[in-house]
């Protein structure tokens, strides 16, 4: 399983890449970044830097969106990155949240995501796409390779996914929710003709190591709660869609919003969100992953047995550097034996 990290591109920028810098010392084989140029300083251009700085970690937003960037621009800024840098980018890509929410838009339909999805990869690819009655391609790009991923949590979002992704990522780690989606993945991906196993799966969810003490378990819940409400507002979306039982989705991942009153996007991705509250901490033990290494080692090994692939750390919390360095020292190491902490 690789090990990936989720940053926000909050300034200065040279935080940003210098966490990202720390994080491929460590070990950590994936940098992506949250997407909302609002919210946080502008992600592609810290892209840039952080592959100038390292030499083998992947970058990414986790996640873009169609709505809010052009599809031939992003096509163009990862095909633009990989001749630079040498094919060490990955798009994960969603219907759009924060940065859509943000400007007082709404998600995408699922018809857009697939189209956006065709095009990007084509173009970043060297493929020709079609884009409205037009046919372009990049000149220039057909040494470039992207893989597109794709953020999914309802069951028709789950089902594109596995129709036409070269990944899936699902952004929390309860080991029921992830068995569940991953299921419904792989089928439509065997239903679509495809090897369901050709797709990556991500999960992606706060990690928070502590020593041990009951107080030390309280402050890692305080500082990942936030995430419970991020999480809380797909879900909402699905239940406005799907209907109070989310068209086969797991009680565990609907019940929990019912105290749910609503999200202030400025406080998107903090620890201490105030919009967070109603999140209770059997949710958060479920979602995250927190406690001692030997607790994260254990979880991961059990979503490894589901066919995740990846394991990325939310790092917003106040733990950011030791995080990465218990990551680096004491669990990478027996996640993947081959990568050992280079500091």
């Amino acid at each position: 399983m690789d090990i990936g990290v989720v940053l926000q591109c909050n300034p200065p920028a040279s935080r940003v890449v210098d966490l990202a810098r720390q994080a491929e010392t460590h070990g950590f084989s994936h940098v992506w970044t949250f997407d909302s140029h609002l919210l946080w300083q502008e992600p592609y251009v810290i892209y840039s830097q952080i592959l100038a700085a390292t030499r083998r970690v992947t970058v990414g937003p986790m996640v873009t969106n169609p709505a809010t960037r052009d599809w031939t621009v992003t096509a163009s800024t990862f095909a633009t990155l990989n001749d630079m840098f040498g094919n060490r980018t990955v798009c994960g890509i969603g219907r759009g949240d924060s940065a859509v929410r943000a400007l007082g838009g709404k998600p995408t339909t699922l018809a857009t995501l697939r189209e956006s999805i065709e095009v990007i990869r084509n173009l970043a690819n060297g493929r020709s796409a079609r884009v409205g009655e037009t046919t372009v391609q990049f000149p220039w790009a057909e040494r470039s390779r992207l893989e597109v991923w794709v953020a999914a949590y309802g069951p028709k979002a789950l089902e594109l996914t596995g129709q036409v992704a070269d990944g899936f990522i699902l952004q929390l780690a309860d080991p029921d929710i992830a068995a569940w989606t991953i299921g419904r993945v792989r089928a439509a991906a065997e239903q679509a003709g495809r090897d369901p196993d050709s797709i990556s799966i991500c999960v992606a969810a706060p990690a928070y190591v502590t020593d041990g003490t009951d107080a030390g378990l309280e402050h890692a819940r305080d500082q990942c709660r936030w995430f419970g409400g991020m999480v809380g507002n797909h879900v909402a979306d699905i239940v406005s869609r799907y209907g109070g039982d989310g068209g086969g989705v797991p009680q565990a991942l609907t019940d929990y919003i019912a105290a749910r009153k609503g999200y202030d996007y400025n406080e998107h991705g903090r620890a201490g969100n105030s919009h967070a509250e109603f999140v209770p901490n059997e949710v958060i033990d479920r979602f995250c992953l927190l406690g001692t290494p030997a607790d994260h080692i254990a979880k991961l090994k059990e979503l490894e047995t589901l066919g995740v692939d990846q394991f990325s750390v939310y790092l917003q919390h106040d733990a950011k550097a030791a995080t990465l360095e218990a990551y680096g020292e004491s669990i990478i190491p027996q996640i993947r034996p081959s990568v050992t902490a280079t500091s």
